[in-house]
């Protein structure tokens, strides 16, 4: 394949002009020396490897992206822009570049932009070639990813031989869920961008990712993950769950279905903040085996009414804490009286005996069981204020 840097190089000394090859995106692929004149959007492009959007807006109201032949750009100064020619690069009639000269001190004549034109259909299959290998490559990598979380064998070998991941390190996953929900194609689109800006900024952790039915999925080398950095990088509201690390890439599907569960507690249970590590879900733990309609009988009959949700509460209270009356009236700022009334209220109305430990711990899985599917979200606690007196 043709070396672009040494076809921009030799154009450059051929037409004893600087010039700057971009890709179809506007992002900066090869640059010549650059010993002539320079503007401030020259400089900007090679050190940032892109224009900002300003520019960008106002060269494709030129019409660059339309234009098949050569043209000359007029110059900006509020942009620090000089005047330009810029020669499209296109293959069967797909734009994939475009090259770009200061069309000043001196500006070009109509020869020199001949000369450029004739090599723009070497720049043009060399890029074409070159977007084709990168998307393959991503193609192969979004599939080996998938068949890794699928647990289909050899996804990770594959990955491995190609470098994406590397050999005998850990893996540890995490799963983003939007808050907000949803599946439609910009969410996707913004969860994908957000996932590509990450990978850049852990590039030495040998990212991963992929995008799936309403969530989205990072996988790191080593035993860290990243969630502060996936709230800022994911352009929406996203909680986040944290499978635990596994010793090999051949085992993330185990990370990865912690780090789904994980999610789904956090998205269930706010007191867990909007980040959870599988390792810390406590009884949740335990739970995420267990089908959400498994439930006590008499308790599943009071959540299905709202004016039950009070007594709900109160039991859930009671059970977190061992059962100690004191605690829980100082917990719910409710008298002691109140409380065994409603206590009283839940083994009439629930069928069942709270001094029978079989039974209390039956309620209380059933709870933590019934918030975890959605059935039953308690109203915020008030704030403890500590006192001296009895209730």
């Amino acid at each position: 394949m043709v070396d672009l840097q040494r076809v921009v190089d030799d154009l450059a000394l051929r037409l004893e002009r600087p010039l700057l090859l971009e890709d179809g995106r506007q992002r900066v692929v090869a640059y010549s020396e650059q010993d002539g004149q320079m503007d401030d959007v020259r400089r900007h492009s090679i050190l940032r490897r892109h224009t900002t959007p300003d520019v960008r807006a106002f060269l494709r109201a030129t019409g660059i992206h339309e234009a098949t032949t050569p043209l000359r750009t007029p110059g900006a100064p509020e942009l620090g822009l000089l005047p330009r020619v810029c020669v499209p690069v296109r293959h069967d009639g797909l734009p994939l570049g475009f090259l770009w000269f200061i069309d000043a001190a001196p500006a070009m004549t109509e020869p020199e932009i001949a000369v450029a034109a004739e090599v723009a259909p070497t720049l043009a299959m060399t890029l074409f070639h070159e977007s084709m290998a990168s998307e393959l490559a991503s193609r192969r990598e979004l599939e080996a990813v998938t068949g890794l979380l699928l647990r289909e064998p050899d996804a990770d070998r594959t990955l491995i031989e190609a470098g994406a991941f590397p050999h005998n390190q850990p893996v540890t996953v995490a799963v983003a869920r939007p808050v907000h929900g949803g599946a439609d194609e910009t969410l996707r689109l913004t969860l994908e961008r957000g996932l590509l800006a990450l990978r850049r900024r852990l590039a030495r952790h040998h990212p991963l990712h992929l995008v799936r039915y309403g969530h989205a999925v990072l996988l790191t080398a080593g035993t860290r993950a990243f969630p502060e950095e996936m709230h800022a990088a994911l352009g929406t509201p996203v909680l986040v769950g944290i499978g635990s690390p596994r010793p090999s890439l051949s085992l993330a599907a185990e990370s990865y279905e912690e780090a789904l569960h994980a999610a789904e507690v956090v998205a269930n249970v706010p007191e867990f903040g909007p980040s959870a590590e599988w390792d810390r879900l406590g009884v949740y733990r335990m739970l995420s085996g267990v089908p959400h309609g498994n439930l006590h009988p008499g308790l599943a009959r009071l959540l299905d009414e709202a004016q039950h949700r009070p007594l709900l509460e109160t039991l859930e209270i009671y059970l977190d804490l061992a059962g100690n009356a004191q605690a829980v009236s100082r917990r719910l700022r409710l008298h002691r009286t109140s409380l065994y009334y409603r206590l009283r209220r839940v083994e009439e109305l629930a069928e069942t005996d709270l001094r029978d430990g079989e039974e209390r711990l039956s309620l209380h899985l059933s709870l933590k069981l019934a918030r975890l599917s959605g059935r039953y979200r308690p109203s915020p606690l008030p704030v403890e204020i500590e006192t001296t007196g009895q209730c």
